[in-house]
């Protein structure tokens, strides 16, 4: 046993000098044992040539970024179709539906992130989100997963990613709640991919003399976690071909659409997007455009003021539809993107990243000192054969909680959630409380185990009763 642990630190010593990155070995002498463990596991995860293709092409001779030549508007899907789309919508409704009962549709939540930003301490899907009850965001999603298999007599298996940061916490959360009353055996955890920090000069960093300064290797590294976690080997065995991607922040998502599901089918599309009008022609969301016949996302933070601004012949905006992070995807496009290594592009950020020095105390930088390396889950769409977009009205399925106070905030979001309930209210003919600005003057909640829609939820109107002003409403 003693002479593998040795040939393990000789191993990594010859690879990382064959890198030049040797330097990260600087204090194993002082290590006890599990310390070893701990760096070596990190060392053996490593893709050095990789890494050194990422050094060369990023922080050696970085290339300018460069707006493609010719930029269109995509073609969209309506949120309401005219007359000409609506027996397709009712066809993709139909499709969608059935692949759910088929047991074909899985859900993806990637949920690696803390809360720390919203002053929570825990995964953030286990902050308390929805008005009334206060479920957390887990909570919600489990008991849509549940609704969902109701209603269709089916098995919708969820896949969970993590990061290293939440992964005991989650698995915890879910085993102590019972899985909130899902089947743990069609709900499966993963972790999400690590990548190195770099420095200025391209040099592995230490976060401590047992471990490496790692970052999450971006929402892109979602879909070559799915295949390395073996989850997309588990949704063949089950026999799902799509896909369902939704990140944890937004609780008006739907877990699963038929429509969205139906419409990607029916196109034979790989990936496809929900997508919202811009608030305004600067927000800070991916923008669909089309380049070289394929839908693509730009980022707001390449895009320039003259094409963010720019119109169209009727008045609107060229690329007024902004990327929300909702697909579906087929499972044979992740297979086909993982086939012959990971295909997504990498991109770098340079950001503050603590660090030992060479006295091993510990360094908090001021300003940007790192490189990390991520990938975007946005630019499969670019090595989509086919790719379908289809619009939402913003108010009725995002709702994100990203920050502490103030615009997609825990308040804005709780406050658009009792909106959309209202909203399904008065489609059900009751009366809503409202005040003089029109907001809702009432507590409402509806849980999706009540109704996962407002036909839904039409269907159960003579179960519901008439509101006054100040009402604490649940539908559970």
């Amino acid at each position: 046993m003693a002479q593998t642990f040795k040939s393990r630190i000789d191993a990594a010593t010859r690879e990382l000098r064959n890198h030049n990155q040797e330097h990260v070995l600087q204090f194993v002498e002082q290590l006890d044992r599990s310390q070893r463990e701990i760096l070596l596991d990190d060392l053996e995860q490593l893709d050095l040539n990789l890494l050194d293709r990422l050094i060369e092409e990023h922080i050696h001779n970085p290339q300018p970024f460069e707006l493609p030549k010719r930029i269109d508007p995509p073609q969209v899907y309506p949120a309401k179709p005219a007359s000409d789309l609506e027996s397709k919508y009712r066809q993709a409704l139909d499709r969608g539906e059935n692949l759910i009962a088929e047991h074909k549709v899985a859900a993806f939540t990637v949920a690696g992130g803390q809360g720390t930003r919203l002053n929570f301490d825990g995964p953030k899907g286990n902050v308390p989100a929805t008005p009334v009850r206060n479920k957390t965001l887990f909570r919600l999603f489990a008991e849509t997963v549940l609704a969902v298999q109701r209603k269709y007599n089916c098995v919708l298996p969820w896949y969970i990613m993590t990061s290293r940061a939440n992964h005991e916490d989650t698995v915890r959360t879910f085993e102590q709640n019972d899985h909130f009353g899902l089947n743990p055996g069609d709900v499966f955890f993963f972790r999400q991919g690590m990548m190195p920090c770099v420095d200025t000069e391209g040099k592995l960093m230490l976060a401590s003399p047992e471990s490496l300064a790692m970052n999450p290797d971006g929402h892109g590294g979602s879909l070559r976690a799915l295949f390395r976690s073996g989850a997309i080997e588990d949704m063949a065995r089950r026999g799902v071909e799509y896909i369902s991607y939704f990140q944890i922040d937004n609780p008006l998502v739907y877990v699963v659409d038929p429509l969205f599901i139906g419409l990607h089918a029916l196109d034979n599309a790989d990936m496809s997007s929900k997508a919202v009008v811009k608030a305004e022609p600067l927000e800070k969301v991916g923008n669909f455009a089309l380049v070289d016949n394929k839908v693509t996302v730009i980022e707001y933070s390449d895009l320039p003021d003259d094409l963010a601004y720019k119109k169209r012949s009727n008045g609107r905006l060229m690329l007024e539809y902004g990327s929300i992070a909702i697909h579906v995807i087929s499972r044979s496009f992740v297979e086909k993107l993982n086939q012959h290594g990971f295909s997504l592009p990498w991109h770098r950020a340079f950001k503050k990243v603590p660090y030992i020095d060479k006295t091993a105390h510990l360094v908090s930088p001021e300003n940007p000192n790192a490189y990390k390396f991520e990938s975007f889950v946005f630019d499969a769409l670019r090595l989509a054969d086919h790719s379908i977009i289809l619009e939402i009205e913003r108010a009725d399925q995002f709702a994100p909680i990203k920050n502490a106070s103030g615009v997609d905030s825990l308040q804005s979001s709780q406050q658009l959630q009792i909106e959309r309930a209202a909203r399904w209210m008065e489609r059900a003919g009751i009366k809503v409380p409202r005040r003089e600005d029109g907001t809702v003057d009432a507590l409402i909640e509806i849980s999706p185990l009540f109704a996962l829609d407002d036909h839904e939820l039409y269907d159960k109107r003579r179960q519901l009763r008439e509101m006054k002003a100040g009402d604490i409403v649940y539908l559970g």
